[in-house]
Formats: structure tokens, C-alpha cells, sequence
């Protein structure tokens, strides 16, 4: 074996990344299921997308135990089956059950991403121990990148699918653009994953310096991080600084239309998910000169002011703001797995991030809820402005977050000896 299967493994993940970058693109789909399973309602028809994400932190959990078990390649290949066959079943759903989209591309969607999501990203970062800022930004820049190719694609699916509704726009078209996802999840991430191998023990004991510098005092096992008071620091932290950039991902759209650009308001999810990508590309390099803890803090105070311009942006500067938020929330993004490593260790890194994963999770499910509730009140009052308060509290998160790092960078130098 040489370091050719590294890139095999690296080009791969990139592939396999970018089709999961679907799921940043809820926000095409959120006003369509809205009315046509969920009566109008936002919050029901946004939890779909939250069950996605909550159900990935699971199934990361899930695969990475798998992995060490049995192998990446096939928890991968799993991975992509499950995931296929959720958005296949999502096509059939109607209003008469339609939970059960919360089930088919919620929850069997979530459990496949998670069993690829964080898998793909350990396996690149064993081949390059020494590079894994940059490694890790461009594995999740890809995911990011892959909500700007599918944006307008799946666009241009629902309006091909769709009817003319009773006041001609084109409505009904996600159900078969759900079928096309589940072929391109089972082609991509099923044949991505024969190209997913880990490095053998001891390959990089030529390259002794640089693995040394990478690679933690201590390597972690899951019980083990459990136990650390690191890892529930870690863990609130990226529930609460998740929440500004998953209200913006899942309502760029709307809040654009309500804003009057109807005609241009698919920029906002192309925004959002361009600069998502950037990002996490760019943020995941800088954090290998600063340093990850130091990076995120930078990243959660640019969310925490950001949140409180939504309601003050008019025109198009909503685009630039939609688009400054997905470049904090990809920094975020990037990072946390990063820190994950540093923290606890390359050997158990795709199990210990899906344990982290769980506070991204749970902001999920929480953030949606409250940019829910709160854009229904929107649509009541008939003005925008009402789903500010969503945004004030995603600010107050972030801005709890910070105090989290805080500590966390304390009890490191005290580690340390500093």
C-alpha cells in the first residue's frame, strides 16, 4: 500500500461528501412539503430536516463503532443503501400519513448520512495526520459545495415533476425528485466506498516527526471522553453555536420571499450554501496557524452579531447576510471535528465525533422547533420581522458558546502546564 490510497481515499470522500450536501438544501423543498403534507404548518414540515440531521449524530455513533469492527468501506456502502432507500420511500408519502416522511428522509436519511459523514472524514484524516485542518476543510467544503450543485438541479426537478397550482405556480414536484436522489445516493456513496481504505498501523513511522506533532498525548476511547468534562464542553458548545447557521439553511427561501425577492429568492440558498463551502475550506486552513479553539471563537462572535442584523436587511443585502451566516456556520463546521481529534485522538476519531455530533443533534431539533414556531407567527402577522426573536436567541447561543471554549481553552493550559 502507498500514499496513492490516500488520495484514492481522499478523492473519494470528496465525491461521497459533495451528494451529502443535499441536506443543505432543505430549504428548496421546506415551503412545498409545508403545504402539501403538513397543512401550511413550517415547524412540522422543518422537522423533517431536523430528524435528519439529530438522526445523522446517531448513525455516526452507530457507524464509526461499526467501522472499527468491521471496516469503513462497508459501513460506508451500508451507509449509502439506507440512504437511498429513505429518500426512494420519502417519494411515496402523502398528506393522509405524512410522518412518515419524518421517517423515511428524516430519520432512515439521517442514519445514512451518519453512517458516511463521519467515517469518510476519519478515514482522510489517518492518511494525513499532519494536515488535518486542511484535510478535514476540504472534505467538508465538499458537502457544502454540494448544496450549490444540487440547488439549482433540484430546482429545475421539482419544476419538471411538478403541476401548475391554482394560482400557476408549480407545485407537487419533490416526491419523484426524491426517487432521482435515492439513484444518485446509491451510485455515489456505494461505489465511493471501494476506494475508502485506512491506513496500516505504523505507515507513517517514516514521517515520525510530523505524526508525532499530530498526534495527542493520550488517545482516547469513547468511555474514556465520556468521562472528560472536555467532552460535555465540547459537545454544548457545538449545540449552541449551531443555531443561527441551521435557521438560515432551513429558511433562506422563505425569508427571502417574505422580503419580496420571490423572483431571485433561490440566491439565497445558493448563498448560503457557496459560501457554507468556502467556509469550511478556508476557516479549516486558517484554524491549522491559529489554532482550532481560537478559530471557533472568531466564528461563533461573527454568528452572534450577524443573527441580529436578519430583521434590518432589505434588497439584497439579506443575500450578503444570508451568506456571511453560511460562512461562519462552515468555519463551525469544519472545525469541530477537528478539535474532536486534537482533543481525543485519530484512533477513535469517527465513533467520539458522532458522540459530539449528538450536540449538533439536539440544536437541530431545537433550532428548527424555534425558527418554526416563530415563522409561522411571520406568516400570521404577515410581517417578516416577527421571526426575529429566533435570531436573538440563536445570538444568545452563540454568544454562550464562547463562554464554553472559554473554559475549555483554560482546563487545556492547565493540562498542559501553561
Amino acid at each position: 500500500m502507498n500514499k496513492k490510497h490516500g488520495l484514492y481515499a481522499l478523492f473519494a470522500a470528496i465525491a461521497i461528501q459533495l451528494t451529502l450536501g443535499v441536506a443543505y438544501i432543505w430549504s428548496v423543498f421546506q415551503t412545498g412539503i409545508a403545504n402539501r403534507l403538513f397543512d401550511g404548518n413550517n415547524a412540522k414540515a422543518n422537522l423533517t430536516f431536523s430528524l435528519l440531521l439529530a438522526t445523522l449524530t446517531i448513525g455516526s455513533v452507530i457507524g464509526g463503532k461499526l467501522a472499527v469492527k468491521y471496516s469503513t468501506r462497508i459501513v460506508v456502502f451500508t451507509g449509502g443503501i439506507i440512504l437511498s432507500i429513505g429518500f426512494f420511500l420519502a417519494s411515496f408519502v402523502t398528506d393522509s400519513y405524512p410522518w412518515l416522511l419524518w421517517i423515511t428522509y428524516g430519520t432512515m436519511g439521517g442514519i445514512g448520512m451518519g453512517f458516511t459523514y463521519s467515517t469518510t472524514i476519519a478515514c482522510a484524516q489517518k492518511w494525513y495526520p499532519h494536515k488535518k485542518g486542511l484535510v478535514t476543510g476540504i472534505i467538508v467544503s465538499a458537502l457544502g459545495f454540494g448544496g450549490v450543485i444540487f440547488t439549482p438541479i433540484v430546482e429545475i426537478l421539482i419544476k419538471t415533476f411538478g403541476e401548475a397550482g391554482a394560482k400557476g405556480e408549480i407545485v407537487g414536484g419533490e416526491p419523484k425528485t426524491f426517487m432521482v436522489l435515492s439513484g444518485v445516493f446509491l451510485c455515489v456513496c456505494t461505489l465511493g466506498s471501494l476506494f475508502l481504505k485506512n491506513p496500516p498501523d505504523g505507515f507513517f513511522t517514516a514521517n515520525a516527526a510530523s505524526a508525532a506533532a499530530a498526534k495527542p498525548a493520550i488517545e482516547y476511547s469513547p468511555s474514556q471522553m465520556l468521562k472528560s468534562i472536555k467532552f460535555y464542553l465540547l459537545t454544548g458548545a457545538f449545540l449552541l453555536a449551531c443555531m443561527g447557521g441551521l435557521m438560515m439553511i432551513g429558511f433562506a427561501k422563505p425569508i427571502a420571499v417574505a422580503k419580496g425577492l420571490e423572483s431571485t429568492a433561490i440566491i439565497g440558498v445558493l448563498a448560503i450554501s457557496m459560501f457554507n463551502s468556502i467556509g469550511r475550506l478556508l476557516w479549516g486552513i486558517i484554524s491549522d496557524k491559529l489554532g482550532r479553539k481560537n478559530t471557533i471563537i472568531i466564528l461563533l462572535s461573527g454568528t452572534a452579531i450577524l443573527a441580529l442584523f436578519v430583521n434590518l436587511a432589505t434588497s439584497f443585502w439579506i443575500y450578503i447576510l444570508i451568506a456571511l451566516i453560511g460562512f461562519f456556520y462552515g468555519g463551525l463546521l469544519s472545525n469541530f471535528p477537528s478539535l474532536t481529534a486534537d482533543l481525543f485522538g485519530a484512533k477513535h476519531m469517527s465513533t467520539n465525533y458522532g458522540f459530539v455530533l449528538l450536540g449538533f443533534g439536539a440544536g437541530a431539533i431545537i433550532s428548527s422547533q424555534i425558527a418554526g414556531y416563530f415563522r409561522d407567527a411571520a406568516i400570521e402577522s404577515g410581517n417578516i420581522d416577527s421571526m426575529f426573536p429566533a435570531f436573538v436567541i440563536a445570538s444568545c447561543c452563540a454568544a454562550a458558546a464562547i463562554l464554553l471554549m472559554l473554559i475549555l481553552k483554560a482546563i487545556r493550559k492547565r493540562e498542559r502546564g501553561i
